[in-house]
């Protein structure tokens, strides 16, 4: 629709994940080298979190891509309520192993055969678990007990975990306190300032083709920031209608105006408060039943897809070491 008006080659502002659309933020640069030490250790849990919407799911997608797919065997798990024992079932599906009529102790016995198998092909698994904070605690901690699978004292499982704003009052009890110790990189991605919302709309649409036009007048990315408070998908959400309007409008110019404008049209279809949509939730901890877990296998691919997830977290304990790690990286 806009984007024959607009003359650029795509949409610039989908809301699915597009690592080709991958935009370097000084936060998302060094979460990349977060995951990217952590996956160079090739053991043990690496945790991302930050606010709904700020862009987990394409960094995650994005690191993928960089990877040689023929050496990494992936799965990943969502909607993961689940209690311990359904967890082992989940991570053996997702691996596309047969779960049916299988005692735990079986789902055990024949994930650690895959796992051998795997890495005496000379490939390495890795499990992505989407949702974490709807993990109870006990299921927390057999995920952790599946880190002890090993052969000849090298880890034969890791795991990336995401999760939600709970997630970090659920990391800090004492009963998880030998999931944390064997947490080797986290990072807590925040929104974008001023500054990398203006240059997040432009780099998103001149990955699509754009041309200055439309010509976005200067006083329209203060607009954009401040009802987006920085968030890429409140700011995908923002702009796709912004355009839309644009081409509505016949106008090769957007300003601040036309930001209020439609700005105010989304509030007004969304009700829902942003301070409700995107500040951490300050609810209880609760227990949770189990429910249907959907899970997707990967296989030799070593690709992750449909990861849906939006995470909001602060940093774990320790992880100032960390941050001293990969500062000296990026130094190099």
């Amino acid at each position: 629709m806009y984007e024959s008006f607009y003359q650029l080659s795509r949409k610039p502002f989908r809301l699915s994940p597009d690592p080709d659309f991958f935009y370097g933020s000084r936060a998302h640069r060094r979460a990349m080298s977060y995951l990217r030490y952590g996956l160079s250790k090739g053991e043990g849990f690496i945790i991302i979190t930050g606010m709904v919407g700020t862009g987990k799911t394409t960094l995650v997608k994005n690191l993928f891509a960089e990877l040689d797919t023929q050496k990494l065997v992936a799965a990943q798990l969502t909607n993961t309520q689940l209690n311990p024992d359904e967890l082992v079932g989940a991570v053996c599906a997702a691996f596309g192993l047969a779960i049916d009529g299988l005692s735990k102790a079986d789902l055990l016995s024949r994930l650690e055969e895959f796992l051998v198998n795997t890495h005496s092909s000379g490939k390495r698994a890795l499990l992505v678990v989407d949702e974490a904070q709807n993990l109870p605690l006990q299921a927390l901690e057999e995920l952790r007990m599946l880190s002890n699978f090993q052969r000849q004292e090298i880890s034969l499982l890791q795991s990336f975990i995401l999760g939600q704003a709970e997630f970090r009052d659920i990391l800090v009890v004492p009963e998880l306190e030998q999931l944390r110790q064997r947490v080797i990189a986290s990072y807590h991605l925040e929104p974008f300032d001023e500054s990398e919302t203006k240059h997040y709309v432009e780099h998103r649409l001149r990955k699509a083709g754009w041309q200055s036009s439309p010509q976005i007048e200067e006083s329209a990315f203060r607009h954009i920031h401040e009802w987006s408070e920085g968030v890429p998908r409140r700011i995908n959400v923002l702009f796709d209608r912004v355009l839309l309007f644009g081409y509505l409008e016949e106008t090769q110019v957007i300003s601040a105006d036309t930001i209020a404008k439609v700005a105010q049209e989304l509030t007004d279809e969304m009700p829902v408060s942003k301070e409700g949509l995107n500040s951490p939730s300050k609810a209880p901890i609760k227990s949770v039943q189990a429910v249907h877990a959907r899970v997707t296998h990967q296989g030799q691919k070593g690709q992750i897809t449909d990861l849906q997830t939006e995470i909001v977290g602060r940093k774990l304990r320790g992880t100032m070491t960390f941050e001293l790690i990969i500062d000296s990286i990026e130094d190099e």
